[in-house]
This record gives C-alpha cells, sequence and structure tokens, in this order.
C-alpha cells in the first residue's frame, strides 16, 4: 500500500473509515467521500487524509467529484466502492421510492464514479466493490438491497472486459453481517441489534464481525498480488454460509 493513492466512497464510518484508517497506516494516501459535509470534514481531520463531498445519489457531485480530483492533479492507484444503504422492507411493502433511492445509491451511484473516475485510474490499478453474502443468500425483507448489489456485480463483469485494456481490474467482497452504524440507519432499534449481533455466535467465527475484520481481503485487492484477478468475490462472512 505504502505510496498508492486510494479512495474510499463511503469513508466516513464503518467499513469504509476503518480501511481508510489501515491504509494509512500501511502508507497509503488516502482520499474519502461521504455525502454530508460535516461528517466529510469532521473524519478527514480526524484521519488525517483528504475528504470530498459526493453523494452517490446525485450524479452531478459524482461528475464535480472527478472534476475536482483532475483538477488537484489526482491520480488514483485503487478505488473502492463503499457507499450504501439498506432499507429493509417485504417485497409486497416496499415503495417504489425506497426502491428507487437504494438503486440510485447502490447500483447506479457506484456506476458513475467508476465511469466519471475511470481516466484517472493509473495503468495498472484496482477497483474494490463492497457487495454483501445477501446476494447468495435471500435474507427476508432484502430483495431490492440484494438486487441493487447483485446488478452491480453484473456490472463489474462487463467493465473488466472493457476496461482491461487501461489495466484496470475490478472485484469485490461480500460481507457478512457487520456491526456498523447501517443498522441503526435501517431502523433496526438497540433491542434488534442486539438480537442480530447474538445470533451471530453460532458462526465459525463465533462472533458478530467488526469493519476491521473486512479490511484484509479489500487490502488484498488492492494490492498487487490480485494483479491477475478479475471479477474474483471474496465472501467475508465469518462462516456464516457454511
Amino acid at each position: 500500500m505504502n505510496g498508492k493513492t486510494i479512495l474510499v466512497t463511503g469513508g466516513t464510518a464503518g467499513i469504509g473509515r476503518a480501511l481508510a484508517q489501515a491504509l494509512m497506516v500501511k502508507g497509503a494516501k488516502v482520499i474519502i467521500t461521504g455525502r454530508d459535509r460535516a461528517r466529510v470534514e469532521q473524519a478527514a481531520a480526524a484521519m488525517g487524509c483528504a475528504g470530498y463531498v459526493a453523494d452517490s445519489a446525485d450524479s452531478a457531485q459524482l461528475t464535480q467529484l472527478a472534476a475536482a480530483l483532475q483538477q488537484d492533479h489526482i491520480r488514483l492507484d485503487g478505488l473502492v466502492l463503499n457507499a450504501g444503504v439498506f432499507y429493509p422492507d417485504a417485497v409486497t411493502a416496499t415503495t417504489e421510492e425506497a426502491f428507487d433511492l437504494t438503486m440510485a445509491i447502490n447500483t447506479k451511484g457506484p456506476f458513475i464514479t467508476l465511469q466519471q473516475l475511470q481516466p484517472l485510474l493509473n495503468n495498472p490499478s484496482s477497483v474494490v466493490f463492497v457487495s454483501s453474502i445477501a446476494v447468495a443468500k435471500a435474507f427476508p425483507n432484502a430483495a431490492v438491497y440484494a438486487a441493487s448489489k447483485a446488478a452491480f456485480e453484473a456490472i463489474v463483469r462487463v467493465a473488466n472486459l472493457e476496461f482491461a485494456p487501461f489495466g484496470i481490474r475490478i472485484n469485490s467482497i461480500r460481507p457478512g453481517v457487520t456491526a456498523t452504524d447501517i443498522q441503526g440507519k435501517a431502523g433496526m432499534s438497540a433491542e434488534q441489534q442486539a438480537e442480530l449481533f447474538g445470533a451471530m455466535s453460532g458462526t465459525a467465527l463465533g462472533r458478530v464481525m467488526t469493519p476491521e475484520d473486512q479490511i484484509g481481503a479489500i487490502e488484498f485487492l488492492l494490492s498487487d498480488q490480485s494483479l491477475a484477478m478479475r471479477s474474483a468475490v471474496v465472501e467475508v462472512d465469518g462462516g456464516f454460509l457454511l
């Protein structure tokens, strides 16, 4: 990681922030993005990295992000498409608004980000998409979330063919249940979160995962050790799918 410049979307909290901190310790120059200016500025100042405001649901902001990076003469060795949302609800209860917002942030957002930042990616460079085990295993109330992640994994396969001449490789990780603020943002109460996390004691790992548990796989995919990998999926689930 030493000397590499890596941008992490959704880097103000959870997996994104933990990853940004770990990459900096290993000598990388890290850039984070987020949709809330105050949180971006706070996180960037706390970690000592660069921060840009870019809402994954706003294509204009993603275009502005690319322009700002180019103006600042920034070239990227790595891009982590981490920003995402989860609005749980049954198929019959999901609103059109929730469907559209989930797809806008989890599918269209990384698509536009990748499209706009492709000219700034070095040859070689690595893109890592933070997907979910919901693509491989059905969970109640997660149909739209699972579909949004699966849709971008399909985009990854095609993008790998189109971006090959530029030396850009794209791979994914599928985290299992990981304790971050996404559960609270999804509307889960403290009691519901405790019940969910407690249920993870039955996995091979024996506990709920933390953001730090996801870092190693992402770092590997960002490193030169993954140069021959394309559209690989690394499941980091603590043994949940066994």
